[in-house]
């Protein structure tokens, strides 16, 4: 099979299991990275947010300048629109004072909005057609907001309704589960059960970072977020070189 310089080109990775994988482990990174930068090393949310967002912006400029998909520097929008996204809730909770059921409904209007614009625009939210820039700047606007939705709706649960830390993410994986049991074998819409499970992810890992890193009397197993973060990035990381590698063999067996 040869490909043609008019064969579309895809920016963003297929659906396999190394995705949900390097996936999960970049939103519990992004949980603990961002309580790091802004407790550890001094900087507080506000300093921490700014620095960050502007990271993720350069990041998103080199990203878009690709034109197709390469997983470092796709992944590593992820982690940093992980990182930001759970900075902008904490900002809106910590320093604004926005309740968690008010940042919920917030975010959960600015994802569907997105959607409905996106649908309107392109009549497609499917993520294996995402070949053009208004396609991809969807794409990010639709990522961003579940990060920041699924930091809220965590949170939420987690704390507000006392469930902790294991129970919280023990719920959001059965949420996952039955999701996943319904597009196999219910006939669930596949464009649905993969934004409600991209959600998901995000509180789930989040959960576990938390139970990772946090303190013993706060319900944690007191890893701190140094070492939680150092773990889960070296795992992405090797991810990272794994699906770089075998893409690399894939497009040298499709193009002879």
């Amino acid at each position: 099979m040869t490909i043609t310089a008019l064969t579309p080109t895809n920016r963003v990775p297929k659906v396999t299991l190394d995705f949900w994988l390097i996936k999960l482990m970049a939103v519990t990174m992004g949980e603990t990275a961002a309580d790091y930068f802004s407790v550890k090393v001094g900087l507080g949310l506000t300093g921490v947010s700014l620095v960050m967002t502007a990271i993720l912006a350069a990041a998103l400029v080199f990203q878009f300048a690709q034109k197709r998909y390469v997983p470092w520097s796709y992944w590593l929008a992820v982690v940093l629109i992980s990182i930001v996204g759970t900075l902008v809730t904490d900002n809106l909770v910590d320093n604004f004072g926005v309740m968690l059921q008010t940042t919920t409904i917030i975010f959960s209007v600015a994802l569907a909005t997105t959607f409905i614009l996106w649908f309107l625009k392109e009549r497609t939210l499917s993520i294996h057609l995402v070949f053009t820039n208004s396609r991809e700047t969807f794409y990010w606007l639709a990522i961003f907001f579940t990060f920041a939705l699924g930091t809220a709706c965590g949170d939420l649960v987690a704390e507000q309704f006392h469930l902790g830390y294991l129970s919280a993410g023990i719920l959001f994986g059965l949420i996952i589960a039955s999701l996943t049991l319904g597009y196999f074998f219910l006939g669930l819409n596949a464009i649905l059960a993969f934004w409600l499970v991209y959600i998901f992810t995000r509180p789930l890992g989040a959960s576990f970072g938390d139970l990772l890193s946090q303190p013993h009397e706060y319900g944690g197993f007191g890893l701190g977020t140094i070492l939680t973060s150092t773990i889960f990035l070296s795992v992405i990381v090797a991810i990272v070189v794994y699906m770089t590698i075998t893409l690399k063999i894939k497009k040298r067996i499709m193009s002879s």
